[in-house]
Protein backbone atom coordinates (compact mmCIF):
# COMPACT_ATOMS: atom_id res chain seq x y z
CA UNK A 1 0.00 0.00 0.00
CA UNK A 2 1.57 3.13 -0.76
CA UNK A 3 0.33 6.44 0.54
CA UNK A 4 -0.70 9.49 -1.61
CA UNK A 5 -0.03 13.08 0.79
CA UNK A 6 0.39 16.73 0.28
CA UNK A 7 3.71 17.69 -1.15
CA UNK A 8 5.78 21.04 -0.07
CA UNK A 9 3.42 23.56 -1.22
CA UNK A 10 6.04 26.56 -0.91
CA UNK A 11 8.07 28.64 1.91
CA UNK A 12 4.74 30.53 3.19
CA UNK A 13 2.49 27.81 2.52
CA UNK A 14 0.94 25.48 4.91
CA UNK A 15 -2.19 24.28 3.93
CA UNK A 16 -4.35 23.88 0.75
CA UNK A 17 -7.33 22.87 -0.50
CA UNK A 18 -8.98 19.71 -2.51
CA UNK A 19 -9.81 21.26 -5.87
CA UNK A 20 -11.00 17.78 -7.50
CA UNK A 21 -10.00 13.97 -7.90
CA UNK A 22 -8.78 13.43 -11.37
CA UNK A 23 -9.48 9.95 -10.27
CA UNK A 24 -12.03 7.64 -8.50
CA UNK A 25 -11.47 4.58 -6.50
CA UNK A 26 -10.85 1.55 -7.69
CA UNK A 27 -9.14 3.41 -11.16
CA UNK A 28 -5.77 1.87 -12.37
CA UNK A 29 -2.97 4.88 -12.11
CA UNK A 30 0.15 4.90 -13.76
CA UNK A 31 3.56 6.10 -11.50
CA UNK A 32 3.70 9.80 -12.06
CA UNK A 33 0.13 10.04 -13.49
CA UNK A 34 -1.89 13.33 -11.81
CA UNK A 35 -4.54 11.82 -9.37
CA UNK A 36 -5.42 14.84 -7.68
CA UNK A 37 -5.43 18.71 -7.90
CA UNK A 38 -5.00 20.79 -4.90
CA UNK A 39 -5.13 24.56 -4.96
CA UNK A 40 -3.41 27.78 -2.67
CA UNK A 41 -3.59 30.92 -2.40
CA UNK A 42 -0.82 31.05 -5.32
CA UNK A 43 -1.07 28.37 -7.80
CA UNK A 44 -3.41 24.89 -8.88
CA UNK A 45 -1.46 21.87 -8.60
CA UNK A 46 -1.21 18.55 -9.35
CA UNK A 47 -0.42 15.71 -7.42
CA UNK A 48 1.30 12.62 -9.23
CA UNK A 49 0.78 9.15 -8.11
CA UNK A 50 3.80 7.80 -6.46
CA UNK A 51 3.52 4.55 -7.96
CA UNK A 52 1.20 2.63 -10.24
CA UNK A 53 -1.90 0.45 -8.58
CA UNK A 54 -5.01 1.03 -8.31
CA UNK A 55 -6.66 4.23 -6.40
CA UNK A 56 -7.90 1.89 -3.46
CA UNK A 57 -9.06 4.83 -0.96
CA UNK A 58 -9.81 8.46 -1.15
CA UNK A 59 -9.28 9.83 2.39
CA UNK A 60 -9.70 13.60 1.77
CA UNK A 61 -12.56 14.81 0.02
CA UNK A 62 -12.62 17.76 -2.11
CA UNK A 63 -12.80 20.89 -0.90
CA UNK A 64 -11.54 19.61 2.15
CA UNK A 65 -8.46 21.70 3.78
CA UNK A 66 -5.57 19.48 4.65
CA UNK A 67 -2.05 20.50 5.84
CA UNK A 68 1.54 19.59 4.45
CA UNK A 69 1.75 15.57 4.61
CA UNK A 70 -1.82 14.88 5.10
CA UNK A 71 -2.97 11.83 3.56
CA UNK A 72 -4.98 12.16 1.02
CA UNK A 73 -5.34 8.63 -0.57
CA UNK A 74 -3.70 5.22 -0.68
CA UNK A 75 -2.85 3.09 -4.20
CA UNK A 76 -3.01 -0.73 -3.67
CA UNK A 77 -1.11 -3.03 -6.01
CA UNK A 78 -2.91 -4.21 -9.28
CA UNK A 79 -3.78 -7.68 -8.03
CA UNK A 80 -6.53 -6.58 -5.49
CA UNK A 81 -4.97 -6.07 -2.84
CA UNK A 82 -6.93 -5.14 0.03
CA UNK A 83 -8.28 -2.09 0.00
CA UNK A 84 -7.38 -1.16 4.40
CA UNK A 85 -4.23 -3.25 3.98
CA UNK A 86 -5.93 -5.87 5.89
CA UNK A 87 -6.66 -8.41 3.63
CA UNK A 88 -7.12 -11.80 4.63
CA UNK A 89 -3.96 -14.06 6.09
CA UNK A 90 -2.19 -10.77 6.99
CA UNK A 91 -0.42 -11.28 9.69
CA UNK A 92 1.22 -7.99 10.57
CA UNK A 93 0.71 -5.12 7.98
CA UNK A 94 0.06 -1.73 9.72
CA UNK A 95 -3.18 -0.65 10.47
CA UNK A 96 -4.35 2.02 7.33
CA UNK A 97 -6.28 5.40 8.91
CA UNK A 98 -9.82 5.41 8.35
CA UNK A 99 -12.10 7.86 6.73
CA UNK A 100 -12.90 9.41 9.76
CA UNK A 101 -9.34 10.08 11.26
CA UNK A 102 -8.06 13.66 9.88
CA UNK A 103 -5.39 13.72 6.89
CA UNK A 104 -2.60 15.24 9.51
CA UNK A 105 -2.33 12.09 11.34
CA UNK A 106 -2.13 8.36 10.07
CA UNK A 107 -0.41 5.56 11.47
CA UNK A 108 1.21 4.18 7.66
CA UNK A 109 2.37 0.97 7.12
CA UNK A 110 5.54 0.10 9.42
CA UNK A 111 4.46 2.54 11.94
CA UNK A 112 1.21 0.87 13.09
CA UNK A 113 -0.39 1.13 15.97
CA UNK A 114 0.30 -2.30 16.82
CA UNK A 115 3.78 -3.26 18.84
CA UNK A 116 3.83 -6.81 18.11
CA UNK A 117 2.51 -8.27 15.49
CA UNK A 118 0.94 -11.36 16.77
CA UNK A 119 -2.73 -11.64 17.00
CA UNK A 120 -3.22 -14.56 18.53
CA UNK A 121 -6.29 -15.16 20.20
CA UNK A 122 -5.57 -13.57 24.17
CA UNK A 123 -2.88 -12.12 22.45
CA UNK A 124 -2.00 -8.52 24.44
CA UNK A 125 -1.34 -5.73 21.30
CA UNK A 126 -0.49 -2.00 22.57
CA UNK A 127 -2.55 0.89 21.40
CA UNK A 128 -0.08 3.60 20.56
CA UNK A 129 0.23 7.06 19.59
CA UNK A 130 0.33 7.49 16.00
CA UNK A 131 2.43 10.30 13.92
CA UNK A 132 0.44 13.52 13.78
CA UNK A 133 2.19 15.44 10.94
CA UNK A 134 5.46 16.29 9.81
CA UNK A 135 5.88 19.15 12.90
CA UNK A 136 3.74 17.33 15.65
CA UNK A 137 5.61 15.42 18.15
CA UNK A 138 3.10 15.54 21.51
CA UNK A 139 -0.85 14.87 21.81
CA UNK A 140 -3.29 15.12 24.44
CA UNK A 141 -5.41 12.67 24.96
CA UNK A 142 -9.00 14.04 24.62
CA UNK A 143 -11.31 11.59 25.03
CA UNK A 144 -11.86 7.33 25.70
CA UNK A 145 -14.69 6.40 23.50
CA UNK A 146 -14.79 2.63 25.17
CA UNK A 147 -13.96 1.72 28.18
CA UNK A 148 -12.17 -1.12 29.93
CA UNK A 149 -13.93 -4.02 29.36
CA UNK A 150 -15.63 -3.36 26.23
CA UNK A 151 -15.00 -5.44 22.93
CA UNK A 152 -14.09 -3.22 19.96
CA UNK A 153 -13.42 -4.29 16.77
CA UNK A 154 -10.74 -3.90 14.72
CA UNK A 155 -10.23 -0.08 12.97
CA UNK A 156 -12.95 1.21 15.23
CA UNK A 157 -12.29 4.37 16.84
CA UNK A 158 -11.33 3.33 20.84
CA UNK A 159 -9.56 6.77 21.83
CA UNK A 160 -9.58 10.56 20.94
CA UNK A 161 -6.04 12.76 20.51
CA UNK A 162 -5.60 16.18 19.81
CA UNK A 163 -3.08 18.61 18.68
CA UNK A 164 -3.15 22.29 18.29
CA UNK A 165 -3.91 21.45 14.66
CA UNK A 166 -6.44 18.90 14.71
CA UNK A 167 -8.11 16.15 16.70
CA UNK A 168 -7.75 12.36 15.30
CA UNK A 169 -9.32 8.86 16.46
CA UNK A 170 -6.91 6.02 17.01
CA UNK A 171 -8.39 2.77 15.78
CA UNK A 172 -8.28 -0.68 17.52
CA UNK A 173 -5.28 -2.37 15.78
CA UNK A 174 -7.12 -6.09 16.41
CA UNK A 175 -10.47 -7.17 17.50
CA UNK A 176 -10.78 -7.72 21.21
CA UNK A 177 -11.14 -6.38 24.71
CA UNK A 178 -9.89 -3.32 26.29
CA UNK A 179 -8.10 -4.90 28.93
CA UNK A 180 -6.00 -1.32 30.08
CA UNK A 181 -5.88 2.04 29.62
CA UNK A 182 -2.68 3.74 30.12
CA UNK A 183 -2.73 7.34 29.00
CA UNK A 184 -5.75 9.16 30.71
CA UNK A 185 -8.01 11.76 29.22
CA UNK A 186 -5.90 14.91 29.50
CA UNK A 187 -2.43 13.48 29.91
CA UNK A 188 0.19 14.25 27.26
CA UNK A 189 1.69 11.59 24.99
CA UNK A 190 4.44 11.37 22.65
CA UNK A 191 4.50 9.66 19.17
CA UNK A 192 4.46 5.69 19.87
CA UNK A 193 3.33 6.29 23.51
CA UNK A 194 1.28 3.60 24.53
CA UNK A 195 -2.46 4.39 25.11
CA UNK A 196 -3.74 1.56 26.34
CA UNK A 197 -3.71 -2.55 25.72
CA UNK A 198 -6.19 -4.69 24.26
CA UNK A 199 -6.49 -8.45 24.56
CA UNK A 200 -7.40 -10.11 21.23
CA UNK A 201 -9.80 -12.36 20.40
CA UNK A 202 -13.47 -13.19 20.48
CA UNK A 203 -13.14 -14.33 23.90
CA UNK A 204 -15.79 -12.08 25.00
CA UNK A 205 -19.55 -11.55 25.15
CA UNK A 206 -21.22 -10.89 22.16
CA UNK A 207 -23.82 -8.78 23.68
CA UNK A 208 -20.83 -6.85 24.70
CA UNK A 209 -19.51 -6.48 20.85
CA UNK A 210 -23.08 -5.26 20.56
CA UNK A 211 -22.91 -2.78 22.99
CA UNK A 212 -19.64 -0.81 22.64
CA UNK A 213 -20.49 1.04 19.48
CA UNK A 214 -23.85 2.25 20.59
CA UNK A 215 -22.21 3.88 23.81
CA UNK A 216 -19.63 5.48 22.17
CA UNK A 217 -22.03 6.61 19.79
CA UNK A 218 -24.15 7.69 22.51
CA UNK A 219 -21.59 9.67 24.34
CA UNK A 220 -20.69 11.56 20.80
CA UNK A 221 -24.32 12.84 20.37
CA UNK A 222 -24.71 14.14 24.31
CA UNK A 223 -21.40 15.79 23.63
CA UNK A 224 -21.90 19.92 23.34
CA UNK A 225 -19.15 22.43 22.92
CA UNK A 226 -19.67 23.21 27.00
CA UNK A 227 -19.14 19.56 27.59
CA UNK A 228 -15.03 19.76 27.07
CA UNK A 229 -12.49 17.30 27.22
CA UNK A 230 -9.08 18.09 29.70
CA UNK A 231 -6.89 19.78 26.65
CA UNK A 232 -9.19 22.23 25.76
CA UNK A 233 -11.15 22.88 29.24
CA UNK A 234 -7.47 24.14 30.87
CA UNK A 235 -6.96 26.58 28.02
CA UNK A 236 -10.81 27.58 28.48
CA UNK A 237 -10.65 27.76 31.97
CA UNK A 238 -6.81 29.48 32.15
CA UNK A 239 -8.10 32.14 29.72
CA UNK A 240 -11.59 32.43 31.08
CA UNK A 241 -13.23 32.12 27.43
CA UNK A 242 -16.97 31.19 26.70
CA UNK A 243 -16.75 27.95 25.63
CA UNK A 244 -20.47 28.66 23.80
CA UNK A 245 -19.00 31.17 21.45
CA UNK A 246 -16.19 28.17 20.40
CA UNK A 247 -17.35 26.38 16.83
CA UNK A 248 -16.53 22.97 17.54
CA UNK A 249 -14.50 21.03 14.60
CA UNK A 250 -14.10 17.64 16.23
CA UNK A 251 -16.30 14.12 16.14
CA UNK A 252 -19.45 15.16 17.36
CA UNK A 253 -19.29 18.74 17.00
CA UNK A 254 -16.84 18.44 20.33
CA UNK A 255 -14.57 21.21 21.31
CA UNK A 256 -10.34 20.30 19.99
CA UNK A 257 -7.05 21.95 21.66
CA UNK A 258 -7.02 23.31 18.02
CA UNK A 259 -10.81 25.17 18.68
CA UNK A 260 -9.70 26.70 21.94
CA UNK A 261 -6.30 27.97 20.66
CA UNK A 262 -8.04 29.65 17.41
CA UNK A 263 -10.20 31.48 20.00
CA UNK A 264 -8.37 32.62 22.38
CA UNK A 265 -6.13 34.05 19.20
CA UNK A 266 -9.37 35.69 18.45
CA UNK A 267 -9.81 36.72 21.52
CA UNK A 268 -6.88 38.53 21.64
CA UNK A 269 -6.98 40.30 18.39
CA UNK A 270 -10.12 41.65 19.71
CA UNK A 271 -9.13 42.61 22.80
CA UNK A 272 -6.13 45.08 20.76
CA UNK A 273 -8.63 46.96 18.85
CA UNK A 274 -10.67 49.42 19.93
CA UNK A 275 -14.83 48.59 21.15
CA UNK A 276 -16.69 47.89 18.02
CA UNK A 277 -20.86 47.11 17.41
CA UNK A 278 -21.11 43.27 17.16
CA UNK A 279 -21.35 43.01 13.35
CA UNK A 280 -25.40 40.75 13.04
CA UNK A 281 -24.89 37.06 12.32
CA UNK A 282 -27.96 36.95 9.67
CA UNK A 283 -26.27 38.36 6.30
CA UNK A 284 -28.38 41.06 4.94
CA UNK A 285 -31.19 41.13 2.58
CA UNK A 286 -30.36 41.62 -1.37
CA UNK A 287 -31.78 44.16 -3.09
CA UNK A 288 -33.41 43.22 -6.56
CA UNK A 289 -30.12 44.15 -8.60
CA UNK A 290 -27.77 42.29 -6.09
CA UNK A 291 -26.72 38.99 -6.21
CA UNK A 292 -24.44 36.83 -3.50
CA UNK A 293 -22.00 35.10 -4.29
CA UNK A 294 -19.43 32.47 -1.77
CA UNK A 295 -16.05 33.37 -2.03
CA UNK A 296 -13.73 30.42 -3.00
CA UNK A 297 -11.41 28.78 -0.77
CA UNK A 298 -8.54 30.25 -2.86
CA UNK A 299 -10.00 33.96 -2.55
CA UNK A 300 -10.46 33.60 1.60
CA UNK A 301 -6.74 32.12 1.84
CA UNK A 302 -5.36 35.08 -0.09
CA UNK A 303 -7.78 37.55 2.27
CA UNK A 304 -6.23 35.75 5.69
CA UNK A 305 -2.69 36.10 4.43
CA UNK A 306 -3.22 39.60 3.57
CA UNK A 307 -4.49 40.09 6.67
CA UNK A 308 -2.06 38.55 8.46
CA UNK A 309 0.83 40.03 6.53
CA UNK A 310 -0.69 43.45 7.98
CA UNK A 311 -1.12 42.28 10.80
CA UNK A 312 2.22 40.72 11.38
CA UNK A 313 4.47 43.10 9.79
CA UNK A 314 4.96 46.69 10.70
CA UNK A 315 4.06 48.00 7.66
CA UNK A 316 5.02 51.68 5.88
CA UNK A 317 5.04 52.97 2.57
CA UNK A 318 7.72 55.19 1.48
CA UNK A 319 7.38 57.07 -2.12
CA UNK A 320 9.23 58.68 -4.92
CA UNK A 321 9.27 59.69 -8.36
CA UNK A 322 11.48 58.82 -11.33
CA UNK A 323 12.21 60.71 -14.51
CA UNK A 324 11.74 57.48 -17.21
CA UNK A 325 13.52 59.23 -20.00
CA UNK A 326 16.92 57.77 -20.12
CA UNK A 327 15.44 54.54 -19.87
CA UNK A 328 12.84 55.07 -22.53
CA UNK A 329 15.20 56.27 -24.87
CA UNK A 330 17.74 53.33 -24.25
CA UNK A 331 15.18 50.88 -24.90
CA UNK A 332 13.56 52.94 -27.95
CA UNK A 333 17.54 52.80 -29.55
CA UNK A 334 17.97 49.24 -28.81
CA UNK A 335 14.60 47.44 -28.81
CA UNK A 336 14.85 46.30 -32.86
CA UNK A 337 18.48 45.32 -32.37
CA UNK A 338 17.78 43.86 -28.85
CA UNK A 339 15.44 41.50 -29.95
CA UNK A 340 17.11 40.46 -33.31
CA UNK A 341 19.95 39.24 -31.21
CA UNK A 342 18.68 37.84 -27.91
CA UNK A 343 14.88 36.67 -29.15
CA UNK A 344 12.76 38.69 -26.62
CA UNK A 345 11.66 42.24 -26.29
CA UNK A 346 13.29 44.69 -24.23
CA UNK A 347 11.13 45.54 -21.56
CA UNK A 348 11.08 47.98 -18.44
CA UNK A 349 10.98 45.15 -16.01
CA UNK A 350 14.98 44.30 -16.46
CA UNK A 351 16.06 47.64 -15.72
CA UNK A 352 13.78 47.50 -12.75
CA UNK A 353 15.80 44.12 -11.40
CA UNK A 354 18.96 45.29 -12.06
CA UNK A 355 18.51 49.07 -10.61
CA UNK A 356 16.88 47.13 -7.20
CA UNK A 357 19.97 44.53 -7.33
CA UNK A 358 22.07 47.66 -6.85
CA UNK A 359 19.80 49.46 -3.98
CA UNK A 360 19.68 46.49 -1.97
CA UNK A 361 23.56 45.66 -2.25
CA UNK A 362 23.60 49.54 -0.39
CA UNK A 363 20.44 48.62 2.05
CA UNK A 364 20.55 44.71 2.74
CA UNK A 365 18.19 45.02 5.59
CA UNK A 366 15.54 45.61 3.03
CA UNK A 367 17.13 42.12 1.47
CA UNK A 368 16.63 40.61 4.88
CA UNK A 369 14.09 38.62 7.25
CA UNK A 370 12.99 38.66 11.27
CA UNK A 371 13.49 35.22 12.77
CA UNK A 372 12.10 35.46 15.79
CA UNK A 373 14.68 37.96 17.93
CA UNK A 374 17.29 37.15 15.19
CA UNK A 375 17.47 39.20 11.64
CA UNK A 376 18.39 37.00 8.89
CA UNK A 377 20.35 38.71 5.92
CA UNK A 378 20.68 37.19 2.85
CA UNK A 379 23.47 37.63 0.42
CA UNK A 380 21.91 36.64 -2.76
CA UNK A 381 18.93 38.11 -4.95
CA UNK A 382 16.15 36.22 -5.71
CA UNK A 383 13.66 38.63 -6.71
CA UNK A 384 9.85 37.79 -6.92
CA UNK A 385 7.71 39.22 -9.71
CA UNK A 386 3.87 39.35 -9.18
CA UNK A 387 2.04 38.40 -12.03
CA UNK A 388 -1.37 38.39 -12.24
CA UNK A 389 -3.53 35.20 -12.99
CA UNK A 390 -7.45 34.90 -13.30
CA UNK A 391 -7.27 33.06 -10.38
CA UNK A 392 -5.64 35.80 -8.53
CA UNK A 393 -1.74 36.98 -7.53
CA UNK A 394 1.41 34.74 -8.47
CA UNK A 395 4.69 35.52 -7.56
CA UNK A 396 7.22 33.41 -9.76
CA UNK A 397 11.10 33.87 -8.71
CA UNK A 398 14.28 35.30 -10.66
CA UNK A 399 16.47 33.24 -8.89
CA UNK A 400 20.30 34.75 -8.59
CA UNK A 401 18.75 37.75 -10.27
CA UNK A 402 22.48 39.74 -9.86
CA UNK A 403 24.28 37.07 -11.72
CA UNK A 404 21.61 37.58 -15.23
CA UNK A 405 21.95 40.30 -17.71
CA UNK A 406 18.76 41.98 -18.62
CA UNK A 407 18.16 39.54 -22.00
CA UNK A 408 17.81 36.34 -19.53
CA UNK A 409 15.68 38.40 -17.03
CA UNK A 410 13.14 39.29 -19.65
CA UNK A 411 13.11 35.98 -21.21
CA UNK A 412 12.21 34.84 -17.71
CA UNK A 413 10.16 37.03 -16.36
CA UNK A 414 7.92 36.52 -20.19
CA UNK A 415 8.19 32.73 -19.36
CA UNK A 416 6.79 33.31 -15.97
CA UNK A 417 4.14 35.38 -16.98
CA UNK A 418 2.47 32.80 -20.18
CA UNK A 419 2.83 29.60 -17.59
CA UNK A 420 1.39 31.47 -14.68
CA UNK A 421 -1.51 32.46 -16.57
CA UNK A 422 -2.10 28.71 -18.35
CA UNK A 423 -1.76 27.85 -14.44
CA UNK A 424 1.53 25.71 -15.26
CA UNK A 425 3.91 27.17 -12.19
CA UNK A 426 5.69 24.79 -10.86
CA UNK A 427 5.78 25.37 -6.78
CA UNK A 428 9.31 25.44 -6.63
CA UNK A 429 9.50 28.40 -8.80
CA UNK A 430 7.40 30.27 -6.46
CA UNK A 431 9.96 29.98 -3.27
CA UNK A 432 12.40 31.71 -1.71
CA UNK A 433 12.54 35.52 -2.82
CA UNK A 434 13.98 37.52 -1.39
CA UNK A 435 12.40 40.64 -2.66
CA UNK A 436 9.41 41.02 -4.61
CA UNK A 437 8.27 43.85 -7.66
CA UNK A 438 5.32 44.34 -8.54
CA UNK A 439 3.72 46.80 -11.78
CA UNK A 440 0.39 47.78 -11.09
CA UNK A 441 1.09 49.87 -13.84
CA UNK A 442 -0.07 47.82 -16.41
CA UNK A 443 -3.10 48.42 -14.85
CA UNK A 444 -3.22 52.17 -15.02
CA UNK A 445 -2.45 52.40 -11.37
CA UNK A 446 -1.06 56.08 -10.94
CA UNK A 447 -0.17 55.38 -6.81
CA UNK A 448 -0.54 52.70 -4.55
CA UNK A 449 0.95 51.07 -1.29
CA UNK A 450 1.34 47.36 -2.05
CA UNK A 451 1.30 44.89 0.95
CA UNK A 452 4.31 42.77 1.96
CA UNK A 453 5.29 39.44 0.89
CA UNK A 454 6.36 37.37 3.99
CA UNK A 455 8.40 37.16 5.10
CA UNK A 456 10.43 39.24 3.43
CA UNK A 457 10.53 43.00 4.24
CA UNK A 458 10.24 45.03 0.89
CA UNK A 459 7.92 45.12 -1.72
CA UNK A 460 8.52 47.46 -4.71
CA UNK A 461 5.73 48.99 -6.24
CA UNK A 462 5.91 50.21 -9.86
CA UNK A 463 2.97 52.29 -11.45
CA UNK A 464 2.08 54.27 -14.89
CA UNK A 465 4.03 56.37 -16.87
CA UNK A 466 2.97 59.55 -16.94
CA UNK A 467 3.75 63.45 -18.19
CA UNK A 468 4.17 65.89 -16.13
CA UNK A 469 6.03 69.08 -15.91
CA UNK A 470 9.30 68.91 -13.69
CA UNK A 471 11.34 71.59 -13.03
CA UNK A 472 15.38 70.46 -14.81
CA UNK A 473 18.16 73.30 -14.11
CA UNK A 474 15.14 76.10 -13.14
CA UNK A 475 13.34 74.91 -16.75
CA UNK A 476 9.72 73.37 -16.50
CA UNK A 477 10.18 70.85 -18.71
CA UNK A 478 7.47 67.69 -19.97
CA UNK A 479 9.09 64.12 -18.61
CA UNK A 480 7.71 60.88 -18.66
CA UNK A 481 7.30 60.52 -15.21
CA UNK A 482 6.80 57.03 -12.60
CA UNK A 483 5.97 57.13 -8.56
CA UNK A 484 7.46 54.43 -6.93
CA UNK A 485 6.44 52.82 -3.62
CA UNK A 486 8.07 51.20 -1.16
CA UNK A 487 6.82 49.14 1.39
CA UNK A 488 8.84 48.01 4.22
CA UNK A 489 8.91 46.22 7.41
CA UNK A 490 9.52 49.45 9.71
CA UNK A 491 10.36 46.54 12.71
CA UNK A 492 13.97 45.76 10.57
CA UNK A 493 14.16 48.98 8.15
CA UNK A 494 14.29 52.37 8.82
CA UNK A 495 13.18 55.15 7.26
CA UNK A 496 16.73 56.53 6.81
CA UNK A 497 17.14 53.11 4.67
CA UNK A 498 13.77 52.73 2.92
CA UNK A 499 14.50 56.47 1.91
CA UNK A 500 17.98 55.81 0.60
CA UNK A 501 16.50 52.63 -1.32
CA UNK A 502 14.39 54.52 -3.58
CA UNK A 503 16.89 57.21 -4.31
CA UNK A 504 19.27 54.81 -4.96
CA UNK A 505 16.60 53.10 -7.59
CA UNK A 506 15.70 56.35 -9.05
CA UNK A 507 19.64 57.68 -9.60
CA UNK A 508 20.24 54.01 -11.37
CA UNK A 509 17.00 54.16 -14.12
CA UNK A 510 17.82 58.31 -14.26
CA UNK A 511 21.12 57.19 -15.27
CA UNK A 512 21.36 54.00 -16.79
CA UNK A 513 24.69 53.78 -16.93
CA UNK A 514 25.45 53.55 -13.35
CA UNK A 515 24.22 50.11 -13.37
CA UNK A 516 26.64 49.56 -16.01
CA UNK A 517 29.56 50.90 -14.03
CA UNK A 518 28.69 49.43 -10.64
CA UNK A 519 27.83 52.69 -8.72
Amino acid sequence: MVEIRVPTLGESVTEATIGRWLKKEGDQVAADEPVVELETDKVSVEVPAPAAGVLSKIAAKEGDTVELGALLGEIGESSGAAVNGNAAGDEGGGVQPTDEQLTTAAASPGEGTIKESATAEGEEVEILAPSSGESVTEADVGEWLVKVGDYVKIDEPVVTLETDKAAVDVPAPVSGVLKEIVAKEGETVSVGAVLGIITSGEAAAGSTAKETKPQAAASQVQQTNTELSPAPRRIVEQNRLDPSNIEGTGRGGRITKGDALKALEKAGAASSEPAKAKAPVAPRELGEREERVKMSRLRQTIARRLKESQETAAQLTTFNDVDMTAVMQARSKYKDLFEKKHGVKLGFMSFFVKAAIQALKEVPEVNAEIDGTDIIYKNHYDIGIAVGTDKGLVVPVVRDADEKNLAQIEKEIGDFGRRARDGQLKLEEMQGGTFTITNGGVYGSLMSTPILNMPQSGILGMHRIEKRPVVINDEIKIRPMMYLALTYDHRIVDGKGAVTFLVRIKENLEDPQRLLLDL
